[in-house]
Protein backbone atom coordinates (compact mmCIF):
# COMPACT_ATOMS: atom_id res chain seq x y z
CA UNK A 1 0.00 0.00 0.00
CA UNK A 2 2.86 2.22 0.63
CA UNK A 3 3.81 2.79 -3.23
CA UNK A 4 0.23 3.39 -3.86
CA UNK A 5 0.21 6.76 -1.13
CA UNK A 6 1.56 10.02 -1.68
CA UNK A 7 3.67 11.30 0.93
CA UNK A 8 1.14 13.29 2.07
CA UNK A 9 -1.94 11.07 2.28
CA UNK A 10 0.59 8.83 4.18
CA UNK A 11 1.22 11.13 6.78
CA UNK A 12 -2.77 11.85 6.66
CA UNK A 13 -3.71 8.06 6.99
CA UNK A 14 -0.87 7.77 10.00
CA UNK A 15 -2.48 10.46 11.69
CA UNK A 16 -5.92 9.51 11.29
CA UNK A 17 -4.83 5.66 12.74
CA UNK A 18 -3.54 7.60 15.63
CA UNK A 19 -6.62 9.01 16.07
CA UNK A 20 -8.02 5.86 16.61
CA UNK A 21 -5.49 4.87 19.09
CA UNK A 22 -6.03 8.09 21.07
CA UNK A 23 -9.35 7.44 21.47
CA UNK A 24 -9.12 3.88 23.10
CA UNK A 25 -5.79 4.66 25.22
CA UNK A 26 -7.74 7.71 26.60
CA UNK A 27 -10.30 5.95 27.75
CA UNK A 28 -8.28 3.49 29.82
CA UNK A 29 -6.36 5.85 31.72
CA UNK A 30 -9.12 8.41 32.40
CA UNK A 31 -11.45 5.54 34.48
CA UNK A 32 -8.83 3.99 36.31
CA UNK A 33 -8.24 8.25 38.31
CA UNK A 34 -11.66 8.38 38.75
CA UNK A 35 -12.37 4.87 39.85
CA UNK A 36 -11.87 5.21 43.65
CA UNK A 37 -14.34 8.06 43.79
CA UNK A 38 -17.15 6.11 41.39
CA UNK A 39 -16.97 3.35 43.60
CA UNK A 40 -17.67 5.48 46.40
CA UNK A 41 -20.62 7.62 44.72
CA UNK A 42 -22.51 3.80 43.44
CA UNK A 43 -21.56 2.05 46.92
CA UNK A 44 -19.50 -1.47 44.72
CA UNK A 45 -15.91 -1.36 46.72
CA UNK A 46 -16.50 -5.01 45.47
CA UNK A 47 -17.28 -3.90 41.88
CA UNK A 48 -13.66 -2.03 41.80
CA UNK A 49 -12.35 -5.01 39.65
CA UNK A 50 -15.33 -5.69 37.73
CA UNK A 51 -15.36 -2.17 35.89
CA UNK A 52 -11.87 -2.98 34.45
CA UNK A 53 -12.36 -6.31 33.99
CA UNK A 54 -15.44 -6.18 31.84
CA UNK A 55 -13.93 -4.12 29.82
CA UNK A 56 -10.67 -6.51 29.73
CA UNK A 57 -12.93 -9.80 29.46
CA UNK A 58 -14.95 -8.46 26.40
CA UNK A 59 -11.79 -6.65 24.42
CA UNK A 60 -9.45 -9.69 24.89
CA UNK A 61 -12.37 -12.40 23.41
CA UNK A 62 -13.07 -9.88 20.58
CA UNK A 63 -9.23 -8.95 19.53
CA UNK A 64 -8.36 -11.92 17.50
CA UNK A 65 -11.39 -12.19 16.06
CA UNK A 66 -11.34 -8.77 14.62
CA UNK A 67 -7.70 -8.90 13.77
CA UNK A 68 -8.58 -11.84 11.48
CA UNK A 69 -11.85 -9.99 9.92
CA UNK A 70 -9.38 -7.10 8.81
CA UNK A 71 -6.99 -9.63 7.09
CA UNK A 72 -10.20 -10.66 5.20
CA UNK A 73 -12.21 -7.56 4.67
CA UNK A 74 -9.39 -4.29 5.21
CA UNK A 75 -8.87 -2.49 7.96
CA UNK A 76 -10.88 1.08 7.14
CA UNK A 77 -14.68 -0.59 7.90
CA UNK A 78 -12.79 -2.58 10.99
CA UNK A 79 -11.40 1.10 12.87
CA UNK A 80 -15.06 3.12 11.47
CA UNK A 81 -17.29 0.06 13.53
CA UNK A 82 -14.91 0.51 16.01
CA UNK A 83 -15.08 4.20 17.31
CA UNK A 84 -18.51 4.26 16.05
CA UNK A 85 -19.61 1.49 18.91
CA UNK A 86 -16.72 2.59 21.37
CA UNK A 87 -18.89 6.34 21.45
CA UNK A 88 -21.85 4.74 21.72
CA UNK A 89 -20.57 2.93 24.58
CA UNK A 90 -18.87 5.67 26.30
CA UNK A 91 -22.80 7.48 26.64
CA UNK A 92 -24.39 4.45 28.11
CA UNK A 93 -21.02 4.51 31.19
CA UNK A 94 -21.42 8.34 31.91
CA UNK A 95 -25.83 7.07 32.12
CA UNK A 96 -25.14 4.31 34.55
CA UNK A 97 -27.27 4.94 38.11
CA UNK A 98 -25.47 1.92 39.59
CA UNK A 99 -22.42 -0.29 39.67
CA UNK A 100 -23.93 -3.22 37.47
CA UNK A 101 -25.63 -0.61 34.66
CA UNK A 102 -21.46 0.79 34.35
CA UNK A 103 -20.03 -3.24 34.40
CA UNK A 104 -22.70 -4.20 31.47
CA UNK A 105 -21.35 -0.53 29.32
CA UNK A 106 -17.84 -1.44 30.13
CA UNK A 107 -18.53 -4.80 28.59
CA UNK A 108 -19.74 -2.77 25.40
CA UNK A 109 -17.46 -0.56 25.52
CA UNK A 110 -14.93 -3.34 25.72
CA UNK A 111 -16.14 -5.36 22.26
CA UNK A 112 -15.77 -2.06 20.15
CA UNK A 113 -11.87 -1.20 21.92
CA UNK A 114 -10.73 -4.85 20.88
CA UNK A 115 -11.67 -3.90 17.43
CA UNK A 116 -9.62 -0.40 17.54
CA UNK A 117 -6.90 -1.78 19.42
CA UNK A 118 -6.15 -4.97 16.88
CA UNK A 119 -6.67 -3.05 13.96
CA UNK A 120 -4.57 0.23 14.78
CA UNK A 121 -1.40 -2.00 15.09
CA UNK A 122 -2.30 -3.88 11.85
CA UNK A 123 -2.65 -1.00 9.47
CA UNK A 124 0.42 0.50 10.05
CA UNK A 125 2.29 -3.08 9.43
CA UNK A 126 0.22 -2.71 6.13
CA UNK A 127 1.82 0.57 4.90
CA UNK A 128 5.26 0.67 6.25
CA UNK A 129 8.28 -1.73 5.26
CA UNK A 130 9.43 -3.69 8.66
CA UNK A 131 13.04 -1.23 8.58
CA UNK A 132 10.76 1.63 8.63
CA UNK A 133 7.77 0.07 11.04
CA UNK A 134 10.05 0.13 14.37
CA UNK A 135 9.99 3.58 14.40
CA UNK A 136 6.36 4.58 13.59
CA UNK A 137 5.15 1.85 16.13
CA UNK A 138 7.32 3.45 18.60
CA UNK A 139 5.68 6.50 17.46
CA UNK A 140 2.62 4.84 18.42
CA UNK A 141 3.61 3.70 21.83
CA UNK A 142 4.73 7.18 22.41
CA UNK A 143 0.71 8.38 21.13
CA UNK A 144 -0.67 5.82 23.66
CA UNK A 145 1.79 7.41 26.61
CA UNK A 146 1.07 10.69 25.62
CA UNK A 147 -2.95 10.13 25.70
CA UNK A 148 -2.22 8.49 29.21
CA UNK A 149 -0.39 11.24 30.58
CA UNK A 150 -3.37 13.55 29.82
CA UNK A 151 -5.70 10.65 31.17
CA UNK A 152 -5.34 10.48 34.24
CA UNK A 153 -4.70 14.25 34.72
CA UNK A 154 -8.50 14.88 32.87
CA UNK A 155 -9.73 12.21 35.01
CA UNK A 156 -8.51 13.69 38.41
CA UNK A 157 -9.99 17.34 37.50
CA UNK A 158 -13.36 16.30 35.71
CA UNK A 159 -13.91 13.84 39.02
CA UNK A 160 -13.48 16.65 41.53
CA UNK A 161 -15.12 19.69 39.44
CA UNK A 162 -17.98 18.69 37.16
CA UNK A 163 -18.31 14.96 38.24
CA UNK A 164 -17.08 11.19 37.24
CA UNK A 165 -19.69 10.87 34.18
CA UNK A 166 -18.05 13.52 32.62
CA UNK A 167 -14.70 11.15 32.10
CA UNK A 168 -17.34 8.80 29.60
CA UNK A 169 -18.91 12.03 28.17
CA UNK A 170 -15.10 13.54 26.75
CA UNK A 171 -15.10 10.48 24.42
CA UNK A 172 -17.70 11.76 22.53
CA UNK A 173 -16.46 14.36 20.50
CA UNK A 174 -13.03 13.12 20.10
CA UNK A 175 -14.39 9.82 18.83
CA UNK A 176 -16.63 11.74 15.81
CA UNK A 177 -13.81 13.60 14.83
CA UNK A 178 -11.47 10.89 14.41
CA UNK A 179 -14.65 8.43 12.75
CA UNK A 180 -14.97 11.64 10.23
CA UNK A 181 -11.28 11.89 9.67
CA UNK A 182 -10.69 7.88 9.08
CA UNK A 183 -13.73 7.62 7.09
CA UNK A 184 -12.74 10.80 4.59
CA UNK A 185 -8.85 10.28 4.14
CA UNK A 186 -7.96 6.71 4.94
CA UNK A 187 -8.07 4.32 1.85
CA UNK A 188 -10.18 1.17 1.87
CA UNK A 189 -8.45 -1.64 0.68
CA UNK A 190 -9.29 -4.43 -1.41
CA UNK A 191 -11.70 -7.01 0.69
CA UNK A 192 -9.42 -10.33 0.30
CA UNK A 193 -12.31 -12.55 1.79
CA UNK A 194 -15.97 -13.06 2.02
CA UNK A 195 -18.71 -13.82 4.50
CA UNK A 196 -18.11 -17.68 4.34
CA UNK A 197 -14.31 -17.11 4.84
CA UNK A 198 -15.49 -16.79 8.40
CA UNK A 199 -14.75 -18.78 11.45
CA UNK A 200 -18.22 -19.06 12.95
CA UNK A 201 -17.62 -22.41 14.59
CA UNK A 202 -14.21 -20.66 15.96
CA UNK A 203 -15.62 -17.53 17.19
CA UNK A 204 -18.37 -18.80 18.88
CA UNK A 205 -15.71 -21.86 20.76
CA UNK A 206 -13.62 -18.95 22.03
CA UNK A 207 -15.96 -16.65 22.84
CA UNK A 208 -17.23 -19.18 25.08
CA UNK A 209 -13.89 -20.85 26.67
CA UNK A 210 -12.81 -17.04 27.21
CA UNK A 211 -15.71 -15.80 29.18
CA UNK A 212 -16.20 -18.74 31.98
CA UNK A 213 -12.37 -18.42 32.29
CA UNK A 214 -11.85 -14.86 32.88
CA UNK A 215 -14.68 -14.90 34.89
CA UNK A 216 -13.52 -17.47 37.85
CA UNK A 217 -10.98 -15.41 37.56
CA UNK A 218 -12.52 -12.33 38.29
CA UNK A 219 -15.04 -14.09 40.72
CA UNK A 220 -12.48 -15.17 43.62
CA UNK A 221 -12.77 -12.04 44.73
CA UNK A 222 -15.48 -13.39 46.59
CA UNK A 223 -15.23 -17.31 46.41
CA UNK A 224 -12.39 -19.56 47.38
CA UNK A 225 -10.40 -20.74 43.90
CA UNK A 226 -11.57 -24.50 44.99
CA UNK A 227 -15.14 -23.49 45.59
CA UNK A 228 -18.09 -25.10 43.29
CA UNK A 229 -18.27 -21.85 40.93
CA UNK A 230 -14.97 -21.39 40.56
CA UNK A 231 -14.01 -24.68 39.47
CA UNK A 232 -16.75 -25.38 37.40
CA UNK A 233 -16.48 -22.12 35.15
CA UNK A 234 -13.12 -23.20 35.47
CA UNK A 235 -13.50 -26.86 34.06
CA UNK A 236 -15.98 -25.62 30.99
CA UNK A 237 -13.60 -23.44 30.30
CA UNK A 238 -11.42 -26.06 29.28
CA UNK A 239 -13.52 -27.98 27.71
CA UNK A 240 -14.36 -25.47 25.43
CA UNK A 241 -11.19 -24.08 24.60
CA UNK A 242 -9.77 -27.58 24.10
CA UNK A 243 -12.61 -28.29 21.40
CA UNK A 244 -11.79 -24.58 20.10
CA UNK A 245 -8.26 -26.07 19.56
CA UNK A 246 -9.71 -29.42 17.31
CA UNK A 247 -12.00 -26.53 15.80
CA UNK A 248 -9.08 -24.24 14.45
CA UNK A 249 -7.00 -27.33 13.34
CA UNK A 250 -10.07 -28.25 10.89
CA UNK A 251 -10.83 -24.37 9.72
CA UNK A 252 -9.61 -23.30 6.61
CA UNK A 253 -9.49 -19.55 7.88
CA UNK A 254 -8.57 -20.40 11.39
CA UNK A 255 -8.89 -17.23 13.61
CA UNK A 256 -5.56 -18.34 15.51
CA UNK A 257 -3.98 -20.90 13.32
CA UNK A 258 -1.72 -22.62 16.31
CA UNK A 259 1.14 -23.74 14.10
CA UNK A 260 2.22 -19.88 15.02
CA UNK A 261 3.22 -20.92 18.51
CA UNK A 262 6.20 -23.40 16.55
CA UNK A 263 7.93 -19.77 15.82
CA UNK A 264 9.98 -18.68 18.44
CA UNK A 265 9.99 -15.39 17.66
CA UNK A 266 5.79 -15.40 17.68
CA UNK A 267 5.86 -17.81 20.87
CA UNK A 268 8.36 -15.58 23.04
CA UNK A 269 6.71 -12.24 22.06
CA UNK A 270 3.11 -13.56 23.63
CA UNK A 271 4.57 -14.99 26.60
CA UNK A 272 6.69 -11.94 27.28
CA UNK A 273 3.65 -9.63 26.31
CA UNK A 274 1.46 -11.52 29.27
CA UNK A 275 4.06 -11.64 31.62
CA UNK A 276 4.55 -7.97 31.27
CA UNK A 277 1.02 -6.86 31.30
CA UNK A 278 0.43 -8.09 34.97
CA UNK A 279 2.75 -5.85 35.87
CA UNK A 280 1.62 -2.92 33.53
CA UNK A 281 -2.21 -2.93 34.74
CA UNK A 282 -1.28 -3.97 38.29
CA UNK A 283 0.72 -0.64 38.39
CA UNK A 284 -1.93 0.99 36.59
CA UNK A 285 -5.14 0.26 38.24
CA UNK A 286 -3.65 0.24 41.83
CA UNK A 287 -1.13 2.64 41.91
CA UNK A 288 -4.33 5.40 42.61
CA UNK A 289 -5.16 3.38 45.44
CA UNK A 290 -1.19 4.51 46.86
CA UNK A 291 -1.89 7.69 46.47
CA UNK A 292 -5.57 8.07 47.36
CA UNK A 293 -5.56 5.51 50.08
CA UNK A 294 -2.73 5.48 51.29
CA UNK A 295 -1.16 8.99 51.24
CA UNK A 296 -4.15 10.83 51.26
CA UNK A 297 -4.15 12.33 47.75
CA UNK A 298 -6.59 14.12 45.91
CA UNK A 299 -8.17 12.70 42.72
CA UNK A 300 -6.37 15.21 40.78
CA UNK A 301 -3.32 15.79 42.05
CA UNK A 302 -3.34 11.43 41.68
CA UNK A 303 -4.14 11.76 38.24
CA UNK A 304 -1.13 14.08 37.89
CA UNK A 305 1.39 12.30 39.49
CA UNK A 306 0.47 8.61 37.49
CA UNK A 307 1.70 10.79 35.01
CA UNK A 308 5.54 9.65 35.35
CA UNK A 309 4.97 6.13 34.58
CA UNK A 310 3.38 7.52 31.45
CA UNK A 311 6.43 9.98 30.85
CA UNK A 312 8.49 6.51 31.05
CA UNK A 313 6.47 4.62 28.68
CA UNK A 314 7.12 7.65 26.17
CA UNK A 315 10.49 7.63 26.60
CA UNK A 316 10.88 3.50 26.23
CA UNK A 317 8.39 2.86 23.33
CA UNK A 318 9.96 5.57 21.19
CA UNK A 319 14.00 5.01 22.37
CA UNK A 320 13.20 1.22 21.86
CA UNK A 321 11.18 1.93 17.88
CA UNK A 322 14.45 3.95 17.29
CA UNK A 323 16.93 1.70 18.22
CA UNK A 324 15.14 -2.22 17.39
CA UNK A 325 16.37 -0.79 13.58
CA UNK A 326 19.58 -0.06 14.45
CA UNK A 327 20.79 -2.82 16.80
CA UNK A 328 21.67 -5.95 15.21
CA UNK A 329 20.97 -7.51 18.64
CA UNK A 330 17.88 -6.28 19.70
CA UNK A 331 16.38 -8.93 21.71
CA UNK A 332 18.04 -7.42 24.56
CA UNK A 333 15.69 -4.55 24.33
CA UNK A 334 13.06 -6.74 25.47
CA UNK A 335 15.56 -8.06 29.07
CA UNK A 336 16.61 -4.44 30.07
CA UNK A 337 12.83 -3.52 29.78
CA UNK A 338 11.45 -6.42 31.74
CA UNK A 339 13.95 -5.76 34.39
CA UNK A 340 13.52 -2.18 34.56
CA UNK A 341 9.80 -3.16 35.28
CA UNK A 342 10.50 -5.75 38.23
CA UNK A 343 13.09 -3.24 39.51
CA UNK A 344 9.61 -0.41 39.74
CA UNK A 345 7.35 -2.87 40.69
CA UNK A 346 9.19 -4.03 43.56
CA UNK A 347 9.98 -0.33 44.79
CA UNK A 348 6.30 -0.02 44.30
CA UNK A 349 5.86 -2.50 46.77
CA UNK A 350 8.11 -0.70 49.75
CA UNK A 351 5.49 2.09 49.90
CA UNK A 352 3.83 2.83 53.35
CA UNK A 353 1.75 5.42 54.29
CA UNK A 354 4.94 7.46 55.58
CA UNK A 355 6.38 7.49 52.15
CA UNK A 356 6.49 10.51 50.13
CA UNK A 357 5.41 10.74 46.43
CA UNK A 358 8.52 11.58 45.35
CA UNK A 359 9.45 7.77 46.16
CA UNK A 360 6.35 6.33 44.06
CA UNK A 361 7.25 9.16 41.16
CA UNK A 362 10.64 7.23 40.87
CA UNK A 363 9.25 4.09 40.65
CA UNK A 364 6.43 4.80 38.11
CA UNK A 365 9.20 6.19 36.14
CA UNK A 366 10.85 3.00 36.04
CA UNK A 367 8.41 0.86 35.63
CA UNK A 368 6.91 2.62 32.47
CA UNK A 369 10.56 2.92 31.18
CA UNK A 370 10.84 -0.90 31.21
CA UNK A 371 7.15 -1.74 29.81
CA UNK A 372 7.32 0.76 27.15
CA UNK A 373 10.57 -0.75 25.85
CA UNK A 374 8.48 -3.82 25.35
CA UNK A 375 5.68 -2.60 23.22
CA UNK A 376 7.09 -1.77 19.55
CA UNK A 377 9.92 -4.98 20.07
CA UNK A 378 8.02 -7.74 20.51
CA UNK A 379 4.91 -6.53 17.79
CA UNK A 380 7.14 -5.22 15.10
CA UNK A 381 9.44 -8.98 15.98
CA UNK A 382 6.01 -10.96 14.85
CA UNK A 383 4.95 -9.15 12.08
CA UNK A 384 8.90 -9.39 10.41
CA UNK A 385 8.79 -12.44 11.27
CA UNK A 386 5.71 -13.90 9.64
CA UNK A 387 3.90 -14.23 6.28
CA UNK A 388 2.35 -10.71 5.38
CA UNK A 389 -0.94 -11.92 4.88
CA UNK A 390 -1.29 -13.15 8.50
CA UNK A 391 -0.20 -9.31 9.87
CA UNK A 392 -3.72 -8.80 11.54
CA UNK A 393 -3.77 -12.30 12.64
CA UNK A 394 0.12 -12.02 14.06
CA UNK A 395 -0.80 -8.43 15.59
CA UNK A 396 -4.05 -9.10 17.44
CA UNK A 397 -2.69 -12.24 18.81
CA UNK A 398 0.15 -9.93 20.89
CA UNK A 399 -2.55 -7.90 21.44
CA UNK A 400 -4.93 -10.64 23.20
CA UNK A 401 -1.93 -12.21 25.24
CA UNK A 402 -1.60 -8.57 26.77
CA UNK A 403 -5.22 -8.26 27.12
CA UNK A 404 -5.38 -11.36 28.29
CA UNK A 405 -2.23 -10.67 30.76
CA UNK A 406 -3.80 -7.69 31.84
CA UNK A 407 -7.17 -9.28 32.24
CA UNK A 408 -5.63 -12.51 33.95
CA UNK A 409 -3.43 -9.75 36.49
CA UNK A 410 -6.25 -7.74 37.38
CA UNK A 411 -8.60 -10.45 38.32
CA UNK A 412 -5.62 -11.97 40.51
CA UNK A 413 -5.02 -9.11 41.75
CA UNK A 414 -8.47 -7.90 42.50
CA UNK A 415 -9.34 -10.67 44.53
CA UNK A 416 -6.04 -10.75 46.62
CA UNK A 417 -6.73 -7.23 47.46
CA UNK A 418 -10.35 -7.68 48.53
CA UNK A 419 -9.14 -10.88 50.53
CA UNK A 420 -6.76 -9.40 52.23
CA UNK A 421 -7.44 -5.68 52.83
CA UNK A 422 -10.53 -6.47 55.34
CA UNK A 423 -8.69 -8.42 57.85
CA UNK A 424 -5.79 -5.97 57.27
CA UNK A 425 -8.07 -3.01 58.74
CA UNK A 426 -9.68 -4.75 61.30
CA UNK A 427 -6.16 -5.42 62.70
CA UNK A 428 -4.77 -2.18 62.01
CA UNK A 429 -7.70 -0.95 63.85
CA UNK A 430 -8.00 -3.15 67.09
CA UNK A 431 -4.04 -1.85 67.95
CA UNK A 432 -5.89 1.35 68.88
CA UNK A 433 -7.52 2.22 71.90
CA UNK A 434 -10.83 4.21 70.70
CA UNK A 435 -13.15 5.82 72.81
CA UNK A 436 -17.26 5.33 72.64
CA UNK A 437 -16.99 8.48 70.49
CA UNK A 438 -14.97 7.55 67.88
CA UNK A 439 -16.73 4.31 67.53
CA UNK A 440 -20.01 6.48 67.19
CA UNK A 441 -18.43 8.09 64.66
CA UNK A 442 -17.54 4.97 63.00
CA UNK A 443 -21.20 3.56 63.26
CA UNK A 444 -22.17 6.93 61.71
CA UNK A 445 -19.93 6.56 58.64
CA UNK A 446 -21.23 3.12 57.93
CA UNK A 447 -17.31 1.68 58.02
CA UNK A 448 -16.69 -1.77 58.64
CA UNK A 449 -13.96 -3.71 57.50
CA UNK A 450 -13.69 -2.95 53.57
CA UNK A 451 -15.78 -0.47 53.50
CA UNK A 452 -13.19 1.24 55.70
CA UNK A 453 -10.82 1.99 53.27
CA UNK A 454 -14.01 2.81 50.46
CA UNK A 455 -14.68 5.51 52.86
CA UNK A 456 -11.22 7.28 52.17
CA UNK A 457 -12.14 8.04 48.98
CA UNK A 458 -14.92 10.41 49.86
CA UNK A 459 -13.82 13.54 51.57
CA UNK A 460 -16.92 14.08 53.35
CA UNK A 461 -17.11 10.53 54.93
CA UNK A 462 -13.42 10.77 55.35
CA UNK A 463 -14.23 14.19 57.03
CA UNK A 464 -16.26 12.57 59.85
CA UNK A 465 -13.45 9.98 61.14
CA UNK A 466 -11.00 10.43 63.49
CA UNK A 467 -7.69 11.24 62.48
CA UNK A 468 -6.14 8.14 64.28
CA UNK A 469 -9.03 5.39 62.07
CA UNK A 470 -7.71 7.28 58.88
CA UNK A 471 -4.06 6.11 59.91
CA UNK A 472 -4.78 2.85 60.67
CA UNK A 473 -6.82 2.22 57.59
CA UNK A 474 -4.02 3.90 55.18
CA UNK A 475 -1.57 1.66 57.07
CA UNK A 476 -3.31 -1.57 56.49
CA UNK A 477 -3.89 -0.53 52.64
CA UNK A 478 -0.14 0.45 52.32
CA UNK A 479 0.23 -3.29 53.36
CA UNK A 480 -2.05 -5.19 51.17
CA UNK A 481 -0.43 -2.90 48.17
CA UNK A 482 2.38 -4.27 49.00
CA UNK A 483 1.29 -7.99 48.28
CA UNK A 484 -0.01 -6.53 45.42
CA UNK A 485 3.24 -5.42 43.86
CA UNK A 486 5.32 -7.77 45.08
CA UNK A 487 3.36 -10.60 43.48
CA UNK A 488 3.19 -7.79 39.98
CA UNK A 489 7.13 -8.07 40.28
CA UNK A 490 7.01 -11.74 40.54
CA UNK A 491 5.35 -12.77 37.73
CA UNK A 492 7.36 -10.01 35.31
CA UNK A 493 10.20 -11.27 36.66
CA UNK A 494 9.65 -14.38 34.66
CA UNK A 495 9.83 -12.02 31.54
CA UNK A 496 13.20 -11.83 32.07
CA UNK A 497 14.00 -15.60 31.20
CA UNK A 498 11.55 -15.15 28.08
CA UNK A 499 12.78 -12.47 26.96
CA UNK A 500 16.21 -14.31 26.15
CA UNK A 501 15.43 -16.77 23.89
CA UNK A 502 13.72 -13.92 21.32
CA UNK A 503 15.11 -13.89 17.93
CA UNK A 504 17.51 -11.07 15.95
CA UNK A 505 14.88 -11.10 12.54
CA UNK A 506 15.98 -9.70 10.02
CA UNK A 507 14.51 -6.19 9.61
CA UNK A 508 15.50 -5.32 5.66
CA UNK A 509 12.70 -5.10 3.22
CA UNK A 510 14.07 -8.17 1.50
CA UNK A 511 13.24 -10.06 5.00
CA UNK A 512 9.68 -8.98 4.23
CA UNK A 513 7.27 -11.91 3.13
CA UNK A 514 5.16 -11.39 0.34
CA UNK A 515 1.74 -12.76 0.40
CA UNK A 516 2.04 -17.01 -0.50
CA UNK A 517 0.67 -17.43 -4.15
CA UNK A 518 -2.75 -19.55 -4.51
CA UNK A 519 -2.69 -22.68 -3.32
CA UNK A 520 1.11 -22.52 -1.15
CA UNK A 521 0.96 -23.28 1.94
CA UNK A 522 1.63 -20.50 4.48
CA UNK A 523 2.99 -23.21 7.73
CA UNK A 524 6.90 -22.57 7.82
CA UNK A 525 8.77 -24.96 9.44
CA UNK A 526 9.27 -24.89 12.49
CA UNK A 527 12.71 -22.53 14.01
CA UNK A 528 13.00 -23.79 17.40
Amino acid sequence: MTEALSRVRLVLVTIGVMLALLLAALDQTIVGTAMPRIVSELQGLDYYSWVLTAYLVTSTTVTPIAGKLGDLFGRKPLLLIGMLGFVGASALCGQARDMVQLVAARGLQGIFGGVLFATVFSSIADIYEPHTRPRIQGLFGGIFGVASVVGPTIGGYLTDSVGWRWVFYVNLPLGLAATAFVYLIMPRAEATGSWRNIDFPGVVSLAGGLIPLLVALSITRDHAWTSPEVVGLLAIAVVVLVGFYFVERRAAQPIVPFWLFTDRTFAVSVITGFLVAVGMFGTIIYVPLIYQGVLGISATSSGALITPMMGGIIVGSVAAGQLMSRMRHYRFLGTFGTSAAVVGLLLLSRVTADSSPIEVVRALVITGLGVGTTFPLYLNSVQAALPRQLTGVVTSQVQFWRNLGATTGTAVLGSVLSRELPGKVEESLAQLSLPQSALASLSQAGSRGGADAQSLFDPARAAQMPAAVQEAIRVAMGASLHDIFAIAAGVVALGIVTSLFLKDVPLRPSAWKQPAQEGESTEPVATF
